[in-house]
């Protein structure tokens, strides 16, 4: 039987003296995860004795923080899994175009979370779908998923940091003139539409780094690296430049070559939140955006 999600420390002279509230604090347990682990079924134990947050730790002991059992919030469903690179706290997997990263309305099932949920159910692992870095259904490419709430929340707080990279491809109208340049305006939802982002002077910030790959007939290559995250930063930002991408209705594209935006999530820095080793993660051009490159030449 799986066990729920755990963190284990051996207290040095250093930290010597604190309370476990102070201590967990500092090691970016949150005050939300602390609720839920003395209100939600989780556990403190030091020396394999249960405590509370007040205890104070003395230099050897052994802490033990056991998490909540979490519920999957999502059907499982049995969808084929592209894993770049898996482990105890973490998912780095490739999104076809075409699926939801979590189900909506209008499509309850199918989407990435189903499939991670029906994966989990497989493999006994206890955990919901926390997808850090989503995608538009229509995107393709990497998405970096976490295996519990708390992997989550260091995530967020590497993403506040800037200390998760993400960069894309995407193919867009028009010969871009210049070779590199930023993109920073805000980024607001547009006064009639639920689904619809735009540029507007009281949006939120918002900034993309663009570097045009190569020039093609009609349309560009162009990589592009996000220094924020809004929702439909790209294509919102290569719309206001007056290239939008290629596939993009919503946005001014052209639709004739590809009925979904040309956009792809190529690859993704970040730093592992337990072994703070920096990994890269990359995924080629989907078949679909090959074609239209090749097609070209």
């Amino acid at each position: 039987m799986a066990e729920n999600f755990r963190m284990d420390w051996v207290i040095d002279d250093s930290n010597s003296g604190m309370l476990i509230r102070d201590f967990l604090t500092c090691n970016e347990i949150s005050r939300t995860a602390l609720t839920d682990i003395k209100f939600k079924g989780g556990s403190i134990l030091v020396n394999g004795e249960e405590v509370n947050v007040r205890y104070k730790l003395l230099q050897e002991d052994q802490l033990t923080v056991i998490f909540p059992t979490e519920t999957p919030g999502f059907q499982g469903e049995d969808i084929p899994l592209t894993i770049l690179f898996e482990d105890d706290f973490l998912l780095v997997v490739v999104k076809p175009p075409g699926m939801n990263t979590i189900p909506s309305r209008e499509h309850p099932s199918g989407s990435l979370a189903n499939a991670l949920i029906g994966y989990y159910e497989k493999q006994g692992i206890l955990a919901t779908a926390h997808i850090v870095t989503r995608l538009d259904r229509d995107t393709s490419g990497i998405v970096l998923v976490a295996k519990h709430r708390h992997v989550h929340h260091l995530f967020s707080l590497m993403q506040r940091k800037g200390q998760v990279k993400r960069i894309y491809d995407a193919l867009v109208s028009g010969m871009i003139p210049a070779d590199s340049g930023t993109i920073q305006v805000p980024i607001g939802r547009k006064a009639d539409s639920i689904i619809e982002r735009e540029v507007r002077e009281d949006g939120q910030f918002a900034c993309t780094h663009y570097r045009v790959l190569k020039r093609h007939r009609g349309f560009s290559h162009v990589e592009l690296e996000l220094e924020t995250g809004r929702t439909h930063q790209i294509r919102v930002h290569m719309s206001y430049l007056g290239h939008p991408l290629l596939g993009d209705d919503l946005y001014g594209g052209d639709i004739s070559a590809l009925k979904r935006q040309a956009l792809h999530s190529k690859s993704i820095k970040l730093i592992h939140p337990f072994s703070r080793k920096e990994m890269t993660f990359s995924s080629p051009l989907p078949a679909d955006m090959e074609e239209i490159i090749k097609a070209a030449q």
